[in-house]
């Protein structure tokens, strides 16, 4: 099995059928009967298995993935360290519930998320939960609880999350928030980057700056478009927030854990928040998310909030692993191939008419188009000859493959996807 998986890892793209095959096909036509129509379903994928950057389907189709499960395969499908730890773990402990008992484990990942995040003079101190939506839900209670104040501040383009607290920050598209209102109360967005609508356009006319409790911000906009915000942007929402005693929290659900070529978004920008959230890549695709708050902020009392699976400890032992990897090489590679990703795209994309944008961090890359139907199309046709990619913003796709990819992977990759944005634009 362990030979298989890693030839699987190295295996170019490989179409047996046309996608999806017959096998696929019929299997994707039963399950759907039984699953909830919530669910999106990007393009009409069957996985079979998946390690380092490949995903084989039923029809054994091998396809190049550049969106990682969503950003959250960090170390490549099924890496040997990750799996080993977990196996090892399952053998141990798989549950007994972190807000009720100690365990090994626990502890130690918050420790060592202290020590990783920026410097803070207290420290910090970390809740883990069981996703991003999770993380969101702490950070909206601990910062009210903190504060007294109820009111909140979110950006138009923002993903938090689908649960009714994290969905009320949610801004991205309509589809998600519709049908369920009324939201939670208190929270009020605007427009992404832009300082002078929460000073001139909330805090002179509609909201009290003083009964606000956090703001909530992506340091790199992901749901909304892959978009990087000057570095001013952020450095003012700091200074707003020391001014008028509102708690800032940076969402690194999706651009946090080393996906920009830093272990958190947050250093690219010398700006320090007062809560990190954190899930996605910290535990390479296991179910784990992080609240990190300062220290001086986690002053909400015992029985206030707890989870009962979250921090489990096999997802522990996956995440323990997972920073093993970032940091002996993983984010590392994330800058250097990253850069080298974007700037063949760039080379590739610059004199293509229906490209608007390349831009992006580290693994964290977005090209926008000029227009939907374009970027819907280059998708879907990008699956088609091989190659995964997802959807973002109004007209930008997403390229966000596993921390793991090689330089040859990112060529091969940017050149289908060079050849089908000039199929779609011929």
């Amino acid at each position: 099995m362990m030979s298989e998986v890693m030839d699987l890892a190295t295996h170019p793209i490989l179409l047996r059928t046309e996608l999806p095959g017959p096998l696929a096909k019929a299997a994707i036509e039963r399950d759907k009967q039984h699953m909830s129509p919530s669910l999106i379903h990007c393009y009409p994928l069957y996985v079979k298995k998946a390690a380092g950057c490949m995903v084989e389907d039923l029809d054994g189709n091998i396809l190049l993935d550049c969106q990682a499960g969503v950003a959250t395969a960090s170390t490549g499908h099924c890496h040997p360290a990750v799996a080993a730890a977990v196996k090892e773990q399952v053998d141990t402990l798989i549950h007994i519930c972190g807000t009720d008992f100690f365990y090994p484990g626990y502890g130690a990942l918050c420790d060592r998320l202290d020590r990783l995040a920026p410097k803070v003079d207290n420290g910090w101190q970390v809740f883990l939960s069981n996703s991003g939506t999770e993380s969101v839900e702490a950070a909206i209670k601990l910062t009210r609880y903190h504060t007294g104040r109820h009111h909140m501040i979110a950006f138009r383009g923002g993903f938090h999350g689908r649960s009714m607290g994290s969905l009320s920050l949610t801004a991205s598209k309509t589809k998600y928030r519709k049908g369920f209102g009324p939201l939670i109360p208190g929270i009020h967005h605007v427009e992404y980057g832009d300082i002078e609508a929460i000073e001139k356009g909330l805090f002179r006319s509609t909201l009290p700056a003083n009964e606000v409790a956090a703001i909530v911000v992506e340091p790199i906009l992901g749901e909304g478009g892959y978009i990087v915000p000057d570095k001013s942007f952020l450095l003012e929402l700091r200074e707003m927030c020391d001014e008028h005693g509102i708690l800032l929290v940076f969402d690194e659900v999706q651009a946090g854990m080393g996906r920009t070529g830093k272990m958190f978004a947050c250093e690219h920008f010398a700006v320090t928040p007062d809560v990190i959230l954190l899930a996605k890549g910290i535990a390479s695709g296991f179910p784990l998310g992080a609240m990190m708050a300062r220290k001086e902020f986690m002053t909400w009392p015992a029985g206030s909030h707890g989870s009962t699976c979250g921090g489990n400890p096999v997802c522990i032992a996956a995440a323990m692993a997972t920073l093993d990897l970032l940091e002996g090489s993983l984010v590392k590679n994330a800058a250097e191939v990253g850069a080298f990703f974007k700037n063949a795209l760039h080379d590739r994309l610059t004199s293509n008419p229906i490209v608007k944008d390349v831009r992006g961090l580290g693994l964290m890359l977005g090209v926008e188009f000029d227009t939907h139907e374009h970027s819907e199309r280059v998708a879907n046709r990008c699956y088609e000859r091989g190659l995964l990619v997802l959807e973002c913003g109004a007209s930008t796709i997403r390229i966000s493959p596993p921390l793991v990819i090689t330089r040859g992977q990112a060529q091969v990759a940017a050149d289908l996807f060079a050849q089908v944005c000039q199929e779609v634009a011929a």
